[in-house]
């Protein structure tokens, strides 16, 4: 084990308690065949949904309504969809999207763009340039047991933008490292918050996206199969958090999840052998 992998089990904090309950997803429609692969969406104030693709596909960013059906399509300016996988609104209305897709890696060139709210009313809205590195990420790639700088999740809180990257490691260790930046265009190393262990099942405890409610009081995290919701936590220690897990009793790819509103959850899935291209409501007690 290198000395990255040991210092990071040192610091690991578990979640405080771990419930699981199962959840009923509701469909509510599904997306055309030019969107197979959402990785992320977000809901506006005034009730607009809009969702991004990951890697090979185009740089837009798309409006939907909750048949999936596609009511406006928008070229980001400034900005190339090397690997998008998650999208964020802050209070503002400024929209960020995460180019921070990273399979194998070996990326150095992470960037979240930010198309503020005034550009989105235009055809071709332009983007500012969040650009960040992982200051725990010495080697691309790292060895098996330290592969956690894959990210597909985060949200906007406080002028702050939190990431919680996608863990790849073998062996698997059911972390997640958290992070954050500035929510201003520029150039900065990622500030460590610490790390959340979530589940030990690599097919079904890595993070494929992640929202906060609009009152801020919970938190909730997208797996293959799984929602972790985090609660009672404190900004920015986010490793003490309770973790309710919800199985969603589903094999389809979901990747992309938000809030609706603070007791409902929009949850999208890619399409595979399973199924999948569709949109779903979650309903929270």
């Amino acid at each position: 084990m290198n000395k990255f992998a040991l210092a990071f089990l040192l610091i690991t904090v578990q979640a405080c308690a771990q419930t699981t309950y199962l959840g009923e997803l509701d469909k509510l429609g599904k997306f055309p065949s030019k969107l197979k692969e959402v990785s992320g969406l977000q809901v506006t104030e005034d009730g607009k949904i809009w969702v991004i693709e990951d890697s090979g596909n185009k740089d837009r960013i798309y409006r939907v309504n909750k048949d999936g059906e596609i009511n406006e399509s928008l070229k980001v300016d400034h900005a190339k969809n090397k690997d998008w996988e998650d999208l964020t609104l802050d209070v503002d209305g400024n929209l960020y999207i995460g180019d921070f897709g990273n399979n194998g890696n070996e990326r150095e060139d992470l960037v979240i763009y930010k198309v503020p709210k005034d550009e989105m009313g235009k055809k071709e809205p332009n983007a500012d340039k969040i650009e960040f590195n992982y200051p725990q990420q010495k080697d691309f790639p790292p060895k098996k047991d330290s592969l956690y700088f894959d990210t597909e999740g985060f949200f906007h809180l406080n002028d702050h933008l939190y990431i919680f990257t996608k863990n790849r490691t073998r062996p698997y260790s059911g972390n997640t490292l958290i992070y954050r930046v500035p929510d201003k265009e520029g150039k900065y190393e990622a500030e460590f918050l610490g790390s959340l262990f979530l589940c030990a099942d690599q097919d079904h405890c890595s993070v494929t996206s992640a929202d906060i409610s609009p009152n801020g009081n919970t938190i909730a995290l997208l797996s293959y199969g799984f929602v972790f919701l985090l609660t009672d936590f404190k900004v920015p220690d986010l490793t003490k958090a309770s973790i309710k897990i919800i199985d969603l009793k589903t094999d389809t790819q979901v990747e992309s999840i938000c809030f609706a509103n603070n007791n409902t959850l929009l949850i999208a899935d890619e399409e595979n052998r399973f199924g999948g291209r569709k949109l779903y409501e979650l309903k929270l007690d």
